[in-house]
């Protein structure tokens, strides 16, 4: 678990990832979750929603170091502009940040923002979005091909493509353990979206389970599978997709 606490947040100091590494990620994404809802609902006892709002918001960037965002940034830059293949991941490698990523960054956090602000106060729902995008990261990792050669940010724990760089067969296998970690991480995200929400709070788990989809089938026709960059953006756009749907009235 340390592993995976030192990938996805700030915290863990220095450790290698390992393939056993993702199986941990679905009980991070609670942790991190059970602390920005948390802050959340706290900040609510002593501030107007709009303030508490901006306090989770915050909360949320610190406790994941901006990981997840500099994925959605850069795999924003390299698969929405119309590029080659070699080129998006060129793009999408670049530490750089450009008009795709910078805009798709922006709306993304004005539309958490307004959602925290809106949504009623149910920080179980919180820790359920986000263990779901983690558990969601499981799923893309173990199905899509990932589409680098031998480099990138996940390939201490995934199998490589091809020496061509041509996407090949799923991006890390499938085991005992990392099967149960899914399904388990899976029913806690269902369990907690409707303890905290009841079929709003499911309802919101399951938005967000499409939007993780989604964005894993456009990386999958823009490069051929998966990435880094792709999990981080994937994940952020499961957790916003759930909260925009808790914020419905």
């Amino acid at each position: 678990m340390r592993r995976a606490l030192a990938f996805l947040t700030p915290f863990g100091g220095a450790a290698t990832p390992t393939p056993r590494t993702l199986d941990w990620f679905p009980f991070v994404g609670a942790a991190i979750g059970l602390a920005v809802g948390g802050i959340w609902w706290l900040a609510l006892r002593a501030w107007a929603p709009i303030v508490a709002a901006a306090i989770a918001v915050t909360a949320d960037v610190a406790l994941t170091g901006y990981l997840h965002l500099d994925g959605l940034a850069d795999a924003a830059d390299g698969l929405l502009p119309p590029l080659d293949r070699a080129r998006r991941l060129e793009v999408m490698r670049d530490p750089s940040v450009g008009a795709f990523g910078a805009v798709t960054v922006v709306v993304v956090l004005l539309l958490r923002f307004v959602a925290f602000a809106a949504a009623p106060p149910e920080p179980m729902v919180v820790v359920a979005l986000w263990c779901g995008s983690r558990s969601a990261m499981i799923l893309i990792a173990r199905t899509l091909p990932y589409a680098r050669a031998n480099d990138g940010l996940v390939t201490a724990f995934v199998t490589p493509a091809g020496g061509d760089g041509t996407p090949q067969g799923p991006g890390s296998t499938w085991s005992i353990g990392g099967t149960f970690a899914l399904i388990a991480g899976l029913a806690l995200a269902v369990a907690l979206g409707f303890f905290g929400g009841g079929p709003h709070g499911l309802a919101a788990v399951g938005a967000g389970a499409l939007g993780a989809v989604g964005v894993a089938l456009f990386a999958r026709s823009r490069i051929g599978g998966f990435t880094g960059d792709v999990l981080g953006a994937s994940g952020v756009v499961s957790e916003t997709v759930g909260l925009l749907i808790l914020a419905v009235k």
